[in-house]
């Protein structure tokens, strides 16, 4: 396949203008590989959701729109109804309708995203929480870093404020927990320099990912306000700010081939990347 038209198989010597902000996902893809975050966030080359991120976008905002009625009326009932009503917005879709999901694929995906929400009504009673706001954009400067996140919830609890981020996809395993949680830590971060007591962070796992699975198991990760892991987590997102402006000023975005290129999006604008595919298949060259 060709690469996309206008793209840079490799890193050459030009002008590169940084991004304007870092979010805590773009610092991440920057730490996986420095060539894919230049492909997607400088290049702007297209980055069209799968499956499981359509999910969780749909699940996002049926939460959303379930936390904007009144306490009482938050139930599963409710919820149903909300689902039915955004689901023609998501079929409509695009970058659903690229799926080209058979029927039982699609019945599958509504499945899914309703044990989603089931998830939910496990792990949370929703007529208890107090919203203070609902996929809040969070901009600021977190230690001179420009700093932008979309918080899911930030709900109002005895101390101060929670923040809350949802997750559809597969609850980590325990030595994995601490770097799952470094999102949720910028986020307590960046509301703290707007002025809120945040006293509280969590991670609901709302169940797992495949179609027809019955073994999903909500999960919830809630931590206390931690200084410390708060300062590690603003300490890693500024070095990381620091390496894209290295990069960023010598042109050079160096890949790390590994098991993550045979999915990457941009593995036909990227040699090594297809490389790395081809070794890992038995692929010819």
């Amino acid at each position: 396949m060709e690469p996309h038209a206008g793209s840079v198989t490799a890193d050459v010597a030009r002008d590169v203008e940084a991004p304007h902000s870092l979010s805590p996902s773009g610092a991440s893809t920057f730490r996986q590989c420095a060539r894919r975050w230049k492909l997607r966030y400088i290049d702007k080359l297209p980055d069209p959701p799968g499956e499981p991120a359509l999910r969780g976008t749909f699940v996002h905002h049926v939460l959303e729109e379930l936390l904007a009625v009144a306490p009482a009326q938050r139930t599963l009932e409710r919820a149903r109804a909300i689902c039915r009503d955004l689901w023609p917005q998501l079929a409509d879709n695009p970058n659903f309708a690229a799926l080209e999901l058979p029927a039982e694929n699609e019945r599958a995906f509504r499945w899914n995203a309703w044990r989603d929400i089931e998830g939910y009504f496990q792990l949370v009673d929703p007529t208890q929480v107090d919203v203070v706001d609902r996929e809040r954009d969070v901009q600021t400067s977190l230690e001179g870093v420009p700093f932008r996140g979309i918080v899911d919830l930030v709900d109002r609890v005895p101390d101060g404020v929670r923040v809350t981020d949802y997750k559809t996809g597969r609850p980590p395993g325990q030595r994995f927990v601490d770097s799952r949680l470094s999102q949720v830590w910028l986020y307590a971060a960046a509301l703290e320099t707007v002025g809120d007591d945040v006293s509280e962070v969590r991670l609901l796992y709302l169940g797992e990912t495949g179609s027809g699975r019955d073994d999903r198991k909500p999960t919830e990760i809630a931590r206390p306000f931690d200084p410390d892991a708060v300062s590690a987590a603003v300490n890693e997102h500024s070095g990381t700010w620091d390496r894209i402006a290295e990069a960023t000023a010598t042109s050079r975005f160096e890949p790390t081939p590994g098991p993550l290129c045979s999915w990457c999006p941009y593995r036909d604008d990227c040699p090594e990347g297809q490389l790395e595919h081809q070794r890992r298949h038995g692929l010819a060259a």
